[in-house]
């Protein structure tokens, strides 16, 4: 009995180890989101003062969103723009990573593997280094300051990592399901449609999130390429606000952004977080 006892209170003591890590390490994580939050609803004469306490002492107030709201051209003409690019971008991604990858798992072709050590091995190279080039391309083809370059830009940027992921998910698949679907009579696009799309669904998850993440996201493209202040994205009003005027700064306004620009991440990544965490260890067990 003695020997259960202490068999069980080394349990409990570990249990209680455990639980009490994790509440510490979530406490780090979300005690800056929720500190924010507190903030963006103080009057913008509290939200100038120091930080503490972080809850409104004055009474909570949507002061701070609503200069937000009137701040530029509109904060929802940026949204808009930066909701635009960012769906633009996931669709883009999605569609060609999910062919590409197909093709590299599924096809045999002359430098196949020299090919896709090529596209993986451009994420070597620092997007701050090729601006340049880009913008002269953009600028031939009449997309510079447009939305759509911006849209291309992105997509170039995910693709080296959609395919690797892409082809991992296709990889993971047996090919006797394929072959079966096949013998019945199915074409190429019917097989990867009806049959793998299904089966690959955590890894276009997680390509989509990334995509989405990276462009909603994406500060330094969208300033330089972009010159009309009604097509601006979110970062790049954000990059106002932080800069004020006249020395100035609205910090109340700030944390507002902040919280708007970070509501969808959170939301999609909440909505296809299960999806999300199947997708990154698709291929690691075969």
């Amino acid at each position: 009995m003695p020997r259960k006892t202490a068999v069980a209170a080394r349990n409990a003591l570990r249990s209680i180890r455990h639980h009490g890590f994790g509440l510490i390490a979530s406490f780090l994580f979300v005690a800056p989101i929720a500190w924010s939050a507190l903030v963006s609803f103080k009057p913008s004469a509290e939200a100038a003062r120091p930080p503490l306490p972080p809850w409104p002492v004055e009474g909570f107030s949507t002061q701070s969103y609503q200069n937000l709201a009137h701040y530029g051209v509109g904060v929802w003409t940026y949204a808009g723009n930066s909701l635009v690019v960012s769906a633009a971008t996931v669709v883009a991604t999605v569609i060609v990573s999910l062919l590409a990858g197909y093709g590299f798992s599924r096809f045999q072709f002359p430098l196949k593997n020299a090919l896709f050590v090529l596209i993986i091995s451009t994420v070597m190279i620092p997007f701050q280094s090729i601006l340049t080039p880009l913008f002269l391309i953009l600028t031939r083809l009449g997309l510079q300051n447009t939305l759509p370059g911006i849209v291309l830009i992105y997509v170039t940027l995910q693709m080296p990592f959609s395919i690797f992921m892409m082809r991992n998910a296709f990889d993971a698949v047996p090919k006797e399901i394929e072959d079966a679907a096949r013998v019945d009579g199915a074409s190429v696009l019917l097989v990867l449609r009806r049959i793998m799309l299904p089966l690959v669904l955590p890894g276009v998850a997680t390509v989509a999130i990334f995509a989405f993440l990276a462009s909603w996201n994406e500060f330094l493209a969208a300033l330089i390429l972009l010159t009309d202040q009604k097509k601006y994205t979110l970062p790049v009003m954000m990059a106002a606000v932080r800069s004020g005027q006249f020395g100035t700064i609205d910090w109340g306004a700030v944390q507002s952004g902040v919280m708007l620009m970070m509501a969808p991440c959170l939301v999609l990544f909440l909505l296809l977080q299960r999806y999300y965490i199947r997708g990154l260890t698709a291929g690691a067990v075969k």
